[in-house]
């Protein structure tokens, strides 16, 4: 091949128009906004709905918790009272405006807004407009307890071990 046939070949190469270049990006728009699309179908088919914590929870046997213990747990936000034989499970939920409460051994005391419960959770003083729920204590078949926060019980309804 000659020279001329060379440059023959460049001249006859068409040279990129403005409008060559506006058809491309709006191809590649309109790609990407399809590829966009297909992905965010797929990802709102999966329902997001969060369940929460279970209600019901176990805590451990009976013996895990010596007479005279007034300990919270923290995660499951209830506090775990036993007195000889009686046990209870009493909310550590602030019912003001739900902060976690400390356990002392004269009763609740919340550390946001300084309402006070006594040992059976009833409002002693603040701004606390009832007392701490109770729930319902019960021995499971293996032998640990479970505790139902979805079902409250009467304040002084204690369970027997």
């Amino acid at each position: 091949m000659s020279e001329k046939d060379n440059a023959h070949e460049v001249e006859s190469s068409e040279p990129i128009t403005r409008r060559k270049v506006l058809a491309w990006l709006t191809s590649m728009g309109i790609l990407g906004s399809a590829i966009v699309s297909v992905f965010s179908n797929f990802v709102f088919i999966k329902p997001r709905a969060t369940y929460g914590l279970p209600t019901r929870f176990s805590i451990g046997t009976p013996n895990d918790y010596p007479p005279g213990t007034r300990i919270a747990l923290g995660k499951e936000r209830v506090a775990i009272i036993r007195e000889g034989e009686k046990m209870a499970a009493i909310s550590i939920t602030c019912t003001h405006l739900g902060c976690i409460v400390g356990v002392a051994d004269t009763g609740f005391a919340c550390p946001c807004h300084g309402s006070r419960f006594d040992q059976d959770g009833n409002v002693t003083g603040g701004p606390a407009p009832r007392p701490l729920p109770w729930y319902e204590l019960s021995l499971a078949p293996n032998g640990e307890l479970e505790v139902d926060k979805g079902k409250e019980i009467t304040p002084g309804k204690w369970f027997t071990v």
